[in-house]
This record gives structure tokens, C-alpha cells and sequence, in this order.
């Protein structure tokens, strides 16, 4: 059995869809830039450019992600792929705070249900919902690498260990 390589080409034309491309300031663009140099392959890119566009307009909306893939050379599904694959690439507006719990065994065995059923009262909303001033958003996401100190929770991108409703309680008062 032979393996073969596939060697995808770039994009020659830009994409169209129906909706114009985002567009970023100069500084931005030299940020993109600065990234794009680094990379002899342009698809390697993906990543950090998406974290770039996530940052600037909140999310990775359809004129973001045709600006990608316009910048990459690459398809629209390319990008979209690499973005639904990613629990922090956001592809609807979310809160202001992102607060994401835990969810595999060891948080669970250490009562990250209880939490998540905690925050989930405390906010008035429920998980993969934003509240209504916008201010946070409850998501569950898969392992984040604390299980020594479960269970725990990343919002935006600070942990927070060893969780009780007190520390919460706490956590929560600052942000508000």
C-alpha cells in the first residue's frame, strides 16, 4: 500500500458569498502580517489569524471568516473547519466573560456538575446561553489540564481552581 500526498492548491481568485470581507485597521493588518511571516505554508496560519479576528470583532463571524480565507488563499469550509473544531474559537457572539467549566472525569468526580448547576442559578442562565446584558456566557468544555486541582473553570483565559459556590460567588462579584 502506497501513501499518496495531496497537494492542495491555493486559491487564485478571492472568494465571494454575498458578504464583503472584514476589514481591520492598519495596525491589525500589520499584526496579520507579522504572523503570515512566519509560516512558509499559508493554511498554517489559521489559528492564529483566527485568534486575531475572534479578539478584534468578538467572534468568528462569516466576514471574518471570508477575510481569512480570502488572506490564506483558501477555501470558506477550510476555515469554517478549523473553527468548529476549536472549543476557543467562537463562531457566535458569546459574553463578554466566557466562562468555561469543566466537564471530564476528574472535575466531575470532585462535583463540577454541582458548579456548573451553581453558575448556571447564580447567571439565570443555563449552559451554551449568554445572559442578557451580554456580560457572560456558560459553556462545559472538555479537559482544560487543572485535574489536580478540580474542579475548575476558565474564564476568558484565567483558571480558577478548587471551586466552591463561595469562591464563585467571589470570582463573579469582581466581574461584575
Amino acid at each position: 500500500m502506497s501513501t499518496q500526498i495531496v497537494n492542495i492548491q491555493p486559491l487564485s481568485q478571492p472568494v465571494n458569498l454575498g458578504v464583503e470581507p472584514a476589514t481591520f485597521s492598519p495596525e491589525v493588518e500589520a499584526e496579520i502580517d507579522s504572523h503570515i511571516a512566519k509560516y512558509p505554508v499559508l493554511r498554517s496560519a489559521i489559528l492564529p489569524l483566527m485568534f486575531i479576528v475572534q479578539r478584534e470583532r468578538g467572534y468568528l463571524d462569516p466576514a471574518g471568516v471570508l477575510y481569512l480565507a480570502n488572506r490564506l488563499k483558501l477555501r470558506v469550509t477550510d476555515i469554517w473547519e478549523v473553527a468548529t473544531f476549536y472549543s476557543m474559537i467562537h463562531v457566535e457572539p458569546i459574553g463578554k466573560y466566557n466562562i468555561q467549566i469543566c466537564r471530564t472525569l476528574s472535575c466531575k468526580i470532585r462535583g463540577a456538575g454541582k458548579i456548573t448547576e451553581y453558575c448556571s442559578q447564580k447567571l439565570g442562565i443555563q449552559v451554551g446561553e449568554t445572559t442578557a446584558d451580554g456580560k457572560f456566557t456558560l459553556t462545559e468544555v472538555e479537559c482544560l489540564g487543572s485535574c489536580g486541582t478540580a474542579p475548575m473553570m476558565q474564564i476568558n483565559f484565567d483558571y480558577h481552581e478548587n471551586l466552591t459556590p463561595e469562591k464563585i460567588d467571589q470570582i463573579l462579584e469582581k466581574l461584575a
